[in-house]
């Protein structure tokens, strides 16, 4: 055998070594999915009102309710079982008994590695003295079962081995002539817990990355938003520019040849740069021309507060400096991050408080607009499928400008946008 070959033999080694020791000591499972959906199989119970509740809970008082079951059976059992075999089973060593090894199935689902530590060791202590037919108490080894397929789904694949491996050394130092019918019972439900866990980590997958496709999705269609404005802000003055330049020499009777030259220089190039300009960007806007009409700014600002308002949204205004001054690209960017943070708070808090503030400071234009929770007797209108890519372009645009925006949740319920535009990065 070469080195190469030890070395190898001895990392597998180590590492079934470690997946033991996590399995017995060091090991934890991965936490409780928040807000977990109810499986496909069980939602036709929403037709009797459990559906309706959430699962988690739910789980937990059913497991609840079946370990309270389970352990009055298996109580029950080892009385009846040794009377009937002349022994006298006294009642505290039959309740121990039978909590010892069902009580581990109201933990299965929020700690699972601790409820199959505690079922190991249960049913490897716990002897019946002959008290029954077989070695195990039948409840006991449900619970074992269900403790392990909950284990191979939320634990990594060293603990799952770790236990695996634990498990089936105890069913054959326990009892060996019942080690390989219990080895193979064990065997299934570790090997399905596995198949739902590589499952259930190819469907995250899956949904992190049509997450990140469909962000990168709505940053680009904000970019070509974007672009198509710009467009039309840089068009009008460049178009601004060739008009001056073709009509200032009318407007002084003796205008010098040299200046008449520069004048007419000035107006090709403008007129060049806008029809480079147009050639490059022209493809993006749309074929109706809906994009052509004058792209709004914060002059218009209470027609956007004025709206909300008309939705039920009460809105407080605070302003400073002049804002209808702005450079157009900034007052256009200013105008669609107000404009958006508005439309959440109508969807997602509707009937509550809003805070809109702009205020320009230093070459600076800071905005804010601040929602409460939703107002009595509103709820919120759930996102459209594909939705929620408001804030990815709002950032966008801030960012494009050179600036900041930051959005977040609130103690009180609420939520908070607020973004920083230099004024000098429009153009």
């Amino acid at each position: 055998m070469s080195a190469a070959e030890v070395q190898d033999d001895g990392s597998r080694l180590a590492w079934v070594l470690r997946g033991v020791l996590a399995a017995a000591v060091t090991g934890r499972a991965e936490p409780v999915p928040p807000n977990r959906p109810w499986p496909l199989g069980l939602r036709w119970t929403r037709w009797i009102g459990v559906g309706r509740l959430p699962y988690g809970p739910v789980v937990n008082l059913f497991g609840l309710g079946l370990t309270v079951a389970l352990l009055a059976g298996s109580y029950s059992l080892l009385i009846t079982e040794g009377s009937r075999r002349g022994l006298l089973v006294p009642g505290s060593t039959a309740l121990l008994y039978a909590a010892a090894v069902t009580v581990p199935l109201a933990l299965r689902d929020m700690h699972p590695l601790a409820a199959w530590r505690l079922s190991f060791l249960a049913m490897a202590l716990v002897d019946t003295h002959g008290w029954l037919s077989v070695p195990y108490i039948p409840a006991g080894a449900f619970v074992a079962i269900a403790c392990l397929f909950t284990v191979a789904v939320r634990c990594s694949r060293d603990i799952t081995l770790g236990v695996a491996l634990l498990s089936f050394a105890a069913v054959w130092i326990k009892n060996p002539p019942t080690g390989p019918g219990a080895t193979v019972l064990l065997l299934l439900p570790l090997a399905t817990g596995y198949a739902v866990r590589l499952r259930q980590t190819a469907r995250r997958e899956l949904a992190e990355q049509k997450k990140r496709h469909q962000d990168a999705e709505a940053v680009l269609t904000e970019r070509q938003r974007i672009a198509r404005e710009l467009h039309d802000v840089v068009a009008h003055h460049m178009s601004m520019i060739a008009i001056q330049a073709e009509a200032a020499p009318y407007k002084v009777a003796d205008v010098p040849a040299e200046t008449r030259k520069d004048l007419a220089e000035i107006r090709a190039t403008a007129l060049d740069a806008l029809t480079e300009m147009r050639r490059i960007l022209g493809v993006l806007r749309s074929e109706d021309g809906a994009e052509t009409a004058p792209q709004p700014s914060l002059e218009r600002l209470d027609e956007l507060v004025a709206g909300a308002r008309g939705t039920g949204l009460d809105v407080t205004t605070r302003l400073d400096g002049d804002l209808a001054a702005l450079p157009p690209g900034v007052g256009l960017t200013a105008y669609r991050i107000l404009q958006e943070a508005l439309s959440n708070a109508m969807r997602h808090a509707p009937g509550s408080r809003v805070l809109v503030e702009a205020g320009r400071d230093g070459g600076i234009l800071r905005l804010k607009v601040a929602n409460g929770p939703p107002g009595d007797g509103h709820r919120p209108t759930p996102s459209p499928p594909g939705g929620g890519h408001g804030l990815v372009g709002m950032r966008e645009r801030a960012v494009m400008l050179g600036g900041e925006l930051i959005a977040g949740p609130t103690p009180e319920g609420g939520f908070t946008v607020t973004a920083t535009l230099p004024e000098g990065k429009s153009t």
